[in-house]
């Protein structure tokens, strides 16, 4: 099969689709070039940082699947796959530990000045009288998306002693209920931001969702208290983030991702010691990217073994 890699993943997962298929990378390519590589390509590989538009579909004839080596499908349009009839893979699990893993690593760094004091030691500012920070148990966790990644993240929450409590896009008695038989509580939006110490962010990046933490949301959030983006770029105002800070109503924020990301970008924000800033790389963790390599590997393989059936059975 001819397969195109869109975006960075394993390297012997690269080195396994090479030994039975036609492999080409093309990582993070803008839209010039995936239309130049993507022609006689059958299968697509890809993950955030790359726009899976119709214009890049469409020259593609031959194209039959896309992998999405993750959970989001904020870089894909859906409805133009949907039109060509083009199966959809997700690999959602593996990732989904990461980024719950990574929130409580900015979550703990955020709480306890990790960051901050690295920077002033390291310039020789021996600053431990200013570095009181918070424990986290105790504290009252706000998840905003309680799929997979979010209700992975307020589960750890439960386990570090915090009190656990989300919202849903779609609210359901039947999710309440299994939600609670995890001690996590299901309320609306203002509330979860009115009541959690620490707000955690973990919804796909859409027309709903833009902008969702903006200034009337900030005013919102409980004076002194902590904002974690591992959604998406866009879900926060990052200039309404920006003016929160330094009034002092929000405590410190942690994003992994970003309104503008890659090379080149600096965010206003970095100016501030109480903001950590990180290249999206939540989902990152070497060993969630072997697993999703070896999910890719298995759907290939499916693949093969329906077609080998296919060509049998018509001799």
């Amino acid at each position: 099969m001819k397969i195109l890699i869109a975006s960075s993943i394993d390297p012997q997962t690269i080195e396994e689709l090479r030994k039975n298929h036609d492999v080409v990378c093309a990582f993070d390519a803008k839209e010039d070039r995936l239309l130049e590589v993507i022609q006689d390509r059958e299968i697509l590989v890809f993950r955030s940082g790359v726009m899976i538009n119709a214009k890049v579909m469409e020259a593609a004839p031959k194209l039959q699947l896309l992998i999405r080596a993750g959970s989001g499908l904020d870089n894909i349009d859906l409805a133009y796959a949907q039109s060509r009839s083009i199966q959809l893979e997700r690999i959602p699990e593996p990732g989904a530990r990461a980024v719950a893993e990574m929130t409580f690593a900015l979550m703990l760094s955020l709480s306890r000045n990790v960051v901050h004091a690295n920077e002033l030691w390291k310039q020789g500012v021996w600053a431990k009288k200013r570095m009181g920070g918070h424990l986290i148990n105790g504290k009252t966790l706000g998840v905003i998306g309680l799929g997979s990644i979010g209700t992975t993240v307020a589960k750890l929450g439960k386990a570090w002693g915090m009190k656990a409590i989300g919202c849903v896009e779609s609210y359901s008695t039947e999710r309440r209920d299994a939600l609670h038989e995890s001690g996590i509580e299901l309320m609306n939006f203002n509330d979860v931001l009115m009541q959690a110490d620490i707000l955690s962010l973990h919804v796909p990046f859409n027309a709903t969702t833009k902008y969702m933490i903006n200034e009337a949301a900030l005013k919102s959030m409980k004076k002194g208290s902590f904002l974690i983006n591992l959604a998406r770029g866009g879900v926060v105002q990052e200039t309404a983030l920006y003016n929160a800070l330094l009034a002092g109503k929000i405590k410190g924020a942690a994003l992994d991702v970003h309104e503008k990301e890659g090379d080149g970008n600096i965010s206003p924000l970095a100016e501030l010691s109480n903001v950590i800033l990180t290249p999206h790389i939540g989902a990152m963790a070497l060993e969630s990217q072997k697993m999703i390599g070896d999910r890719v590997l298995e759907i290939l393989d499916k693949i093969n073994q329906k077609n080998a059936v296919s060509c049998a059975a018509t001799y």
